[in-house]
C-alpha cells in the first residue's frame, strides 16, 4: 500500500489587514494628519492561529459564515496572500478555482477567450486546439464560437467559464484543487446538472481537495474532514459529519 502524503500544512496562520479608515475623509483631515505626523490606521485580523494539514486523497471543507476567512485562507495556500504569521507548506502541482472565473475578455471572441484562458492555465497552443471541441460541445455554444463575448448574456459567459476551467484543470491534472465557492454555474438547469458531474469527477479524481463553501450539503457529500472558522479562528477540525453537527448547533 502506497503511503499517503502530506499536500498541505497550514500552521499557526494569521492573517491581519491594514485598513486607513481616513482615506474617504475631507481635505481637513487628511491636513491634520499631515501636521501631527501621525497615520490613523487601523488592522483587520482575518486569519488568527490557524492550523490544519490534509494528505493525498483527502477532501477537506472549510466552512463559516461571511466573513469567517475561508477565502482568505484558500487564497494564502494559493500563494495570493501571504501569512503575516505563521506558515503554510504545500506540496505538488495546484490549481485554485474560485466562483469568479477566468475573467474573460469581453471585446475578445468566445474562440479567442477559449485560447488566451488555456494559455493563462498552462496550456501550450497543441493542448487547447486537442480540448477546444470538448470545451465548446459542453459549453452548449456551438453557434457563437466567433461571437465576442460582450455579447453573451451573463449565463452564456457562466457556462463558457465553466467549460473553460473544467477541461483545462483535467487536463493539467493538478495534486492539489482549492475550490472557492465554485458550486452552481449559472447556466440552466441541464447545464448545472452537466457541471455538477463534472466538479464531482474533479473531486473525486484522487487529488487533494479543499473545498469553501456555504452549502453544508456539499461539504458533507464531499468531505471527508471539515475545518469550522469562525471570525478567522480555527472552533473545530475533525470528521465532517461531527464537525457540522457542532457548527449548525452552534
Amino acid at each position: 500500500m502506497t503511503a499517503s502524503i502530506m499536500r498541505i500544512e497550514a500552521k499557526n496562520v494569521s492573517k491581519k489587514f491594514n485598513i486607513d479608515y481616513r482615506k474617504d475623509e475631507g481635505v481637513l483631515a487628511k491636513l491634520l494628519e499631515v501636521l501631527s505626523g501621525r497615520k490613523e490606521r487601523r488592522e483587520r485580523i482575518a486569519l488568527k492561529d490557524v492550523s490544519f494539514s490534509a494528505r493525498s486523497g483527502e477532501v477537506v471543507g472549510i466552512i463559516g459564515k461571511n466573513g469567517a476567512g475561508k477565502s482568505t485562507l484558500l487564497k494564502i495556500i494559493a500563494g495570493i496572500y501571504q501569512a503575516s504569521e505563521g506558515y503554510v507548506k504545500t506540496n505538488g502541482t495546484f490549481v485554485y478555482l474560485t466562483s469568479l472565473g477566468l475573467g474573460l475578455e469581453r471585446k475578445l471572441t468566445m474562440r479567442e477567450n477559449i485560447y488566451l484562458a488555456g494559455s493563462i492555465m498552462g496550456l501550450e497552443q497543441k493542448e487547447i486546439k486537442q480540448k477546444f471541441n470538448q470545451i465548446v460541445d459542453f459549453s452548449g455554444l456551438s453557434d457563437f464560437v466567433d461571437f465576442k463575448v460582450y455579447q453573451f448574456s451573463t449565463g452564456m459567459v457562466s457556462r463558457l467559464n465553466f467549460s473553460i476551467t473544467f477541461f483545462c484543470i483535467k487536463h493539467k491534472n493538478p495534486e492539489i484543487l482549492l475550490i472557492d465557492e465554485v458550486f452552481g454555474s449559472g447556466g440552466d438547469a441541464d447545464f448545472e446538472e452537466k457541471a455538477s458531474k463534472k466538479m464531482e469527477e474533479l473531486i473525486k479524481g484522487g487529488a487533494t481537495v479543499v473545498i469553501a463553501s456555504h452549502d453544508l450539503q456539499i461539504i458533507e457529500k464531499y468531505c471527508n474532514k471539515v475545518l469550522w472558522l469562525e471570525n478567522g479562528k480555527a472552533l473545530s477540525y475533525g470528521e465532517s459529519v461531527e464537525t457540522i453537527k457542532k457548527y449548525i448547533k452552534s
